[in-house]
């Protein structure tokens, strides 16, 4: 499990190309950072801003507080002091990325890489197939001229790049393969290792978090909502109950004693089960789940209603 959650973590910062604050990480992620090693490095970001300490839901400005200290003011916390590790980040060693990608591979040491521009690069030939990687397929998939400048004869061209929540099965045509990164490589003793496949492979499990259910994982413990965190979202067990109820609904308006009757629950309204308790302020799991049931359910307050629009065009499943 922590080699699938590192590997989870490197993905999520190929796909930023930015640092993210140590602060904004998953306990999961945080816990495997003993483990990456050197494909993680700290880094310096512009400290004029800070992501408020106690919600980690608004930027905030910075300034001094008088005292050698530093404060910042949140819209929903008020005035809160600014520790020296609120500002720690950290990002990827790309170039880290990039060799270990050619060494799982089997590209040869004398074909260098190309930085081909705007986060695509050549790693090299594998077997007479140039190798693309790129931060995301969209970028591949609206400038071709990319694939010409490394198409060679008698090869087919691979391009790698993280999962895309908007693309299904091969998006390019005879001759290009697509590799996505989360699913066809993984961290393994300090390193990355290829998975490959063959007709007479045996089925890989399916990541339990792939989407089913719209952006719903089978059992509604997932959801993939690029919007809200770049990583899929895990559920209670609780809240992946509600979740599951509404998306029976089909997208209707229903009362809350329908939902938790169909729930299974004793809670008075969905939203009871999202709320961020005040142990929880600060962590980033509860303010995902939070985020995530604002972003897919609509509630009509005054009529005491819930819906879920994107359940409209959803199969009604069956709740266990």
């Amino acid at each position: 499990m922590a080699a699938h959650d590192a590997w989870a973590l490197i993905c999520r910062l190929f796909a930023g190309g930015t640092p993210v604050l140590r602060a904004t990480l998953s306990s999961r992620e945080a816990s495997v950072l003993s483990v990456l090693g050197k494909a993680v490095k700290p880094t310096v970001v512009d400290q004029s801003f800070v992501l408020c300490p106690h919600c980690q839901q608004h930027r905030a400005q910075v300034w001094g507080d008088g005292r050698g200290g530093r404060m910042c003011r949140c819209p929903d916390c008020g005035p809160v002091t600014i520790e020296t590790n609120d500002g720690a980040a950290l990002a990827l060693d790309e170039d880290w990325l990039r060799q270990k990608m050619r060494l799982a591979l089997g590209i040869e040491s004398r074909d260098g890489i190309d930085d081909l521009g705007g986060g695509v690069w050549r790693l090299g030939e594998a077997r007479r197939s140039p190798v693309l990687l790129a931060r995301d397929l969209s970028r591949v998939l609206h400038e071709p001229a990319l694939l010409d400048r490394v198409r060679v004869a008698g090869g087919d061209i691979q391009v790698i790049t993280p999962r895309s929540s908007t693309t299904r099965g091969s998006p390019f045509g005879t001759g290009v393969q697509w590799l996505r990164l989360e699913e066809r490589f993984t961290f393994y003793g300090g390193g990355i290792t290829f998975i490959a496949t063959s007709p007479s492979a045996t089925p890989v499990v399916a990541d339990s978090a792939t989407p089913v259910n719209g952006p719903f994982s089978a059992d509604f413990r997932w959801a993939t909502l690029p919007d809200v965190q770049a990583t899929p979202i895990q559920f209670t067990d609780g809240q992946s109950k509600v979740l599951g109820a509404l998306w029976a609904f089909k997208g209707e308006a229903t009362t809350a004693e329908r939902i938790m009757q169909r729930a299974g629950l004793d809670s008075a309204k969905p939203s009871d089960l999202f709320k961020i308790k005040t142990k929880d302020k600060g962590k980033p799991e509860p303010a995902a789940q939070h985020a995530a049931y604002g972003a897919l359910v609509v509630t009509q307050q005054r009529a005491g209603l819930y819906a879920m629009p994107c359940a409209a065009a959803g199969k009604e499943v069956a709740m266990t």
